[in-house]
């Protein structure tokens, strides 16, 4: 599969889903970048933006299997990976799946369960194989889990741990709709859900082969090294206690490849590289409780990052 057929496909899966979610072009572009990425999305924002239709929407038009896990504290991780039981019938135990072995895994509120569920889904998250007990059962593919987490009400909340933040590919968030949008999404529910009538566009395996297409886009020296420069930088800038993991670069060389395809090129360049640096850093990052009280965010942080890092030019 070429550069050209990522991108047409691309563009359908755009237009199939704003057919559901209004004006929020960037965020789908983000979501049909870790799809191609085989990564993951963390989704910050207030309740009623679209977190949850937006998951569903992307499973929908994928012809994907969907399931969502509410977190509660006192969910446990069986409840997300699966249990043995003794089948009576059959005189063995047996497996009975969790949610989790599902191509669209929706984690809603996930800081709300406890650190032992959350570490539930790092296995699988990473490996994309799930142990239970002492056997090891492998995940469906393509394989996405969006989690959502709401950054306003923090009470009986567990903060996600650097090594769970760390797996996630991107941390965005959807935002409100402006004047025009939201009268956009009054008429458009008026008379039905339009996520009742939506049909897949693609399906799964397409998407696999789409995913192994983009590790194919070229990306040169002189790309590759700007990107560790970038990341490397964020471990010895004086505003951060904590920069960015190999994990992080190599998700963002993945997102820069992803980004390419789905503008049309085999090729990497330098403009790739800011766009994705601040969704695939920012939440990976630890600034310094100075920093913080400065009011600097980590996105500030990123974007003086990628902003003093010289850029390669065209012969280098």
């Amino acid at each position: 599969m070429n550069v050209d057929k990522i991108a047409n496909t691309a563009t359908q899966l755009r237009q199939n889903i704003q057919k559901v979610i209004v004006g929020k072009d960037a965020v789908i572009d983000l979501a049909l970048n870790a799809l191609l990425c085989e990564g993951h999305l963390l989704l910050e924002d207030v309740p009623g933006t679209g977190k949850t239709t937006l998951a569903k929407t992307i499973a929908r038009s994928l012809g994907c299997t969907f399931q969502r896990i509410q977190f509660t504290p006192d969910l446990l991780p069986s409840d997300v990976t699966g249990v043995y039981f003794y089948n009576q019938k059959q005189q063995e135990f047996v497996f009975r799946p969790g949610p989790i072995f599902s191509q669209i895994l929706l984690a809603d509120e996930i800081n709300r369960a406890t650190p032992r569920t959350q570490s539930s889904l790092l296995e699988a998250m990473q490996e994309r194989q799930v142990t239970v007990d002492i056997a090891t059962h492998p995940l469906p593919r393509p394989f996405l889990v969006m989690a959502t987490q709401n950054p306003i009400e923090l009470e009986g909340t567990f903060p996600l741990p650097e090594a769970q933040l760390d797996r996630f590919l991107m941390k965005i968030a959807i935002g409100y709709p402006d004047e025009a949008q939201e009268n956009e999404i009054l008429l458009r529910f008026e008379r039905e859900d339009p996520l009742e009538v939506l049909q897949a566009v693609v399906q799964p395996e397409e998407i696999l082969e789409m995913q192994d297409a983009v590790r194919q886009v070229r990306v040169e020296e002189s790309v590759r090294n700007y990107i560790v420069n970038v990341c490397r930088r964020t471990r010895t800038h004086e505003d951060i206690e904590l920069g960015a993991s190999p994990r992080a670069t190599m998700a963002l060389y993945r997102t820069c490849q992803a980004l390419a395809a789905i503008r049309g090129r085999d090729f990497v360049i330098p403009d790739d590289v800011k766009a994705m640096a601040p969704p695939v850093l920012t939440h990976r990052l630890v600034v310094n409780p100075q920093t913080r009280l400065r009011g600097r965010r980590p996105e500030d942080v990123v974007r003086e990052v990628v902003e003093t890092v010289p850029v390669p030019v065209e012969g280098d």
